[in-house]
């Protein structure tokens, strides 16, 4: 059949979503872009907000404007946290909660048509007590793969609904991530991304016990591939052995996301985020001495409920004196079912989108005046088959994750190069192609 696949949220999902695409791909399935006819529509959903549910259900109605006899499946976190919900929702034929990959599979499989009652497979995801979805072989950048090495959290922040739809924290067995990694390598991929709802938590369920630094020393080790990057991690998992480890090593990526959502110690509180600013300045500033040139971001909430415009000047003011490269900013937004969602004193929209604004300007100040030190400098970049259409260079990221365009060789996509860069053009760095010696040399001989 033709099957049309979407994926709304995060690196987890998009990672799971590349598992279902690999295992369609061996039943031989035909796999189109979602805006084309198929048979047969996947979408795997996010439910951090209320605004992610509603996008899930825009998501059907435009399926089954493009094909009105095809059957819509509906997979992830909404489909595990409100499957009656979700099954409810016209046009939606199949609710697949995560971790039931077969169950997908064979609904995929069927050949009868649309039912009046859509047919539901959850399990109780709080019951779980292990990582089941690996293996995916196709990634949409060729260049860079994702691994899910951990599932689940075991935290309670007040805006969060994740840990009811992920379950508890729960780690993949450190022989096996290194086996995945060995077989990405072998697949030709020369970055991956260990990702995980709640990274830094990784190896606590194991028997005997590990952490997330342990797991690296032996993937950094291993040298299996040429580049390792980690996704978030939280304030209060990053040891200093953590960022030694990173100073020392050529396969771990100079690049740290760690989440602060707020700047300011009331609010903080309000989120349940259990530690204060005082505690994530410290831990930035450690980072930035120990990773000079690392890109240091940051997840930031603002117009959470009960933020008054002092508390906003008080938590922009904090983050502008914080040695952080860039930010990924989100104005609150309310997940029914979660401890914020009931909190007095709601932000209004129009004020939680000019403090949103106003944020972003700051990230972005950052993140030019970071990308500015680098003009000049020599920095390894690999190569993506992304082209920028007006200037023909081809994309890439620096290991610090700086983006940069760089008219390469068509050779050298899935290749690390070394750049010499010049510029910098909307947000991109420009670089040049620094030949090899033996080049340069027969280059004279001729």
């Amino acid at each position: 059949m033709r099957v049309a696949i979407t994926t709304l949220g995060c690196k987890i999902n998009q990672y799971d979503s590349a598992v279902i695409l690999s295992r369609l791909e061996k039943e031989r399935h035909s796999l189109v872009t979602f805006d084309e006819r198929a048979d047969f529509y996947i979408i795997n959903t996010c439910t951090v907000t209320d605004r992610a549910d509603w996008e899930a259900r825009r998501l059907v109605r435009r399926a089954k404007r493009l094909s009105p006899e095809a059957r819509v499946l509906l997979t992830g976190c909404y489909a595990q946290v409100s499957p009656e919900q979700v099954a409810q929702v016209p046009g939606v034929d199949f609710v697949v909660g995560l971790n039931r990959l077969d169950d997908l599979l064979g609904f995929v499989d069927q050949s009868d048509r649309r039912r009046h009652e859509a047919k539901i497979s959850v399990g109780k995801v709080k019951r779980e007590r292990g990582v089941s979805v690996l293996g995916a072989k196709e990634f949409p950048d060729r260049t860079r793969a994702f691994l899910k090495i951990q599932e689940g959290c075991n935290y309670s922040c007040a805006y969060c609904i994740i840990p009811a739809a992920r379950g508890l924290s729960r780690s993949v067995p450190p022989e096996e991530v290194v086996r995945q990694i060995r077989s990405l390598s072998e697949q030709g991929f020369v970055e991956v991304v260990l990702t995980g709802i709640h990274l830094g938590g990784y190896g606590q369920d194991l028997s005997p016990k590990m952490d997330l630094t342990a797991l690296l020393e032996r993937i950094a080790e291993s040298r299996l591939i040429p580049r390792v990057r980690l996704s978030s991690l939280d304030p209060r998992e990053l040891p200093d052995r953590l960022l030694n480890l990173l100073a020392e090593s050529d396969i771990l990526c100079p690049h740290l996301h760690v989440c602060a959502q707020a700047g300011e110690d009331r609010i903080l509180k309000q989120m349940r985020r259990n530690y204060d600013t005082a505690y994530y300045r410290e831990i930035i500033t450690r980072a930035r001495e120990n990773l000079p040139d690392a890109a240091l971001g940051s997840d930031i909430i603002v117009g959470f409920p009960g933020e008054s415009e002092d508390d906003f000047s008080r938590s922009i003011e904090f983050f502008a004196s914080l040695p952080l490269t860039y930010f990924h900013v989100f104005p609150y937004s309310a997940r029914t079912g979660t401890a914020a969602a009931d909190l007095p004193d709601q932000v209004p929209n129009g004020i939680k989108k000019e403090r949103a604004g106003r944020m972003r300007e700051l990230g972005a100040k950052k993140k030019r005046e970071f990308s500015l030190r680098f003009i000049g400098r020599r920095l390894p970049v690999l190569v993506e088959q992304a082209m920028d259409r007006e200037s023909g260079a081809y994309r890439g990221h620096a290991r610090n994750y700086l983006p940069v365009l760089v008219h390469a060789h068509e050779s050298q996509i899935n290749h690390e190069i070394e750049v010499t860069i010049d510029g910098l053009e909307n947000g991109w760095l420009m670089g040049k192609l620094v030949e090899s010696t033996e080049k340069r040399t027969a280059n004279c001989e001729f």
